[in-house]
């Protein structure tokens, strides 16, 4: 199964419409709780990251038998440190971003910990691509 989303930066209304959509379709293929809670929670935090940092994306995603693939690639300013990025905490968030309750700093740790595999690519003024795999663990 193959799934693609749009995601237009800054738009908070519409972020989690990705993994809304997943949640439904692991479901349905009766993938235990842990594991949609784990690829749900990744795909969230992907998910905002665009909205809150990037001026637009796209999420796609392959679901086979055994295994979710998600790559998540933006269009936007990029991260120009991805080793202080990804500590828990660190956060360039706007000001506006964080009164709307976003951008605590633990996106891209959330997405590694709830992750089997997790890559992340960044060039600065161009944007960011995030790779998130996880086994399926059907009941």
């Amino acid at each position: 199964m193959h799934f693609e989303y749009d995601i237009q930066g800054g738009d908070f209304s519409r972020a989690g419409i990705a993994s809304s959509q997943v949640k439904k379709t692991l479901k349905q293929l009766v993938a235990d709780h842990k594991t949609i809670k784990r690829v749900v929670v990744a795909l969230y935090e992907a998910e905002v990251n665009v909205v809150a940092h990037a001026y637009h994306g796209v999420v796609k995603v392959d679901i086979d038998t055994n295994e979710i693939v998600i790559r998540v690639v933006d269009e936007g300013p990029g991260i120009e440190d991805i080793e202080i990025a990804m500590q828990e905490g660190y956060s360039t968030a706007s000001e506006a971003v964080r009164e709307m309750g976003f951008g605590a700093g633990m996106g891209l740790s959330n997405i590694r910990n709830n992750s089997d595999i997790f890559e992340i690519k960044s060039e600065v003024n161009r944007g960011t691509e995030v790779l998130i795999r996880s086994k399926l663990n059907n009941q």
